[in-house]
């Protein structure tokens, strides 16, 4: 069977994954609609960096100068110590020439532009699925509010901890790598003008500008799952860094504490159903990969089902062609979180002599096209 133009696609999750896959698919001639189980936009509240491949992929959805006018672009990433000291400082304008700006903005600012070209699609917020049943080439739904669809295609975009993939892959959750992160946006301190992160024994703070007088800050640390969480702990891991660090603690606002996981999975396909974003690959966000490879996702499943039939081998093509690039992504953040381990002597001399070249390294083969 093939996903004729019209066919029934429900998107499950109206975050970045979720409504690129919209935008792609509609682009394409189908007929997407999504359900999201937040009432209101996920995600808003914190700030997001997109590196040059995100920013091609927004150009393909025709999304890039509405989210261009919304960001700052970042022309450098520059690594310090603890003490404030350089590191290292790596042109990523120059990197990325070609393939396209890095940016940084609001996440709300984001899904905003991501809703506006998704604008034509129907979207229920609220609304969870409850049970999914394949048979003869339909995928039958039962969602939370109590209706029952029957579907082409169903995209499991609704993130790290997917319940389309619970229901339809099974028992497979996402792994902890041992790390929590505490996320918030603040004044933007006078100093703080691109990508900038300094490093700790065990942990790292991280401030970029996202505009609008407003910095996205990061900050994470080795730990169990079951360490203290709590958002009052953060003046005691900020201690750490030096100045403009302690200035983020006077404007103190929403600040959001997760455990770091990902998602590795033997398949991303069902019969008509689809994993894409960080519901199929999510990995460590030491790479800032997680938003492009959910874009790329979109404009390559769009592009197989036009091209390839019937529907479970379109799907095949599609992992076959996202694959090696989600695993490149997820085994270069092993390789970074093992730079982050070393002892901080060592680590440092690493980032002082070798890290332009292994960074170069880390993102070569993203800049081809997905």
């Amino acid at each position: 069977m093939t996903l004729a133009a019209g066919s029934r696609v429900l998107v499950v999750g109206a975050g970045i994954a979720g409504l690129a896959a919209t935008q792609a698919l509609a682009r394409a001639g189908f007929s997407p609609e999504i359900i999201e189980r937040e009432p209101a936009s996920p995600d808003a509240g914190t700030g997001i960096y997109l590196p040059g491949n995100a920013a091609r992929a927004l150009h393909a959805l025709g999304l890039d100068a509405e989210v261009a006018e919304r960001a700052v672009e970042i022309p450098r990433q520059r690594f310090f110590d603890h003490r404030g000291r350089l590191l290292a400082d790596i042109d990523v304008s120059q990197l990325w020439a070609g393939v396209g700006p890095c940016l940084a903005l609001g996440r709300a600012e984001l899904h905003d532009a991501l809703l506006e070209g998704a604008d034509d699609t129907p979207i229920r917020a609220g609304v969870t699925l409850d049970r999914l049943a394949q048979r003869d080439g339909k995928v039958a739904a039962e969602l939370s509010d109590g209706t029952r669809g029957e579907y082409d295609l169903v995209v499991g975009a609704d993130g790290i901890h997917s319940t389309v993939r619970r229901l339809a892959f099974g028992d497979a959750p996402a792994r902890p790598l041992g790390q929590l992160a505490w996320r918030l946006v603040a004044p933007c301190p006078p100093e703080v003008t691109t990508w900038s992160v300094m490093l700790g024994r065990r942990s790292a703070f991280l401030m970029l500008p996202i505009g609008q007088g407003r910095a996205y800050c990061y900050c994470d640390v080795d730990a169990d799952s079951g360490a203290d969480r709590s958002p009052e702990r953060l003046p005691e891991l900020l201690s750490e860094f030096a100045e403009p660090s302690q200035a983020v603690l006077e404007s103190i606002g929403y600040v959001h504490v997760s455990a770091i996981e990902e998602v590795a999975l033997e398949s991303w396909v069902q019969g008509h159903v689809v994993l894409v974003g960080d519901a199929a690959h999510a990995t460590s966000p030491n790479m800032a990969e997680g938003a492009a490879m959910a874009l790329e996702d979109a404009l390559v499943l769009a592009e197989c089902l036009a091209e390839v039939a019937p529907i479970p081998r379109a799907l095949a093509a599609f992992e076959s062609r996202r694959r090696p690039r989600t695993d490149w992504v997820r085994a270069q953040t092993h390789r970074r979180d093992r730079t982050r381990k070393l002892p901080a002597a060592a680590r440092n001399l690493v980032l002082r002599t070798v890290w332009p070249r292994i960074f170069r390294a880390n993102y070569a083969p993203l800049l081809a096209d997905a």
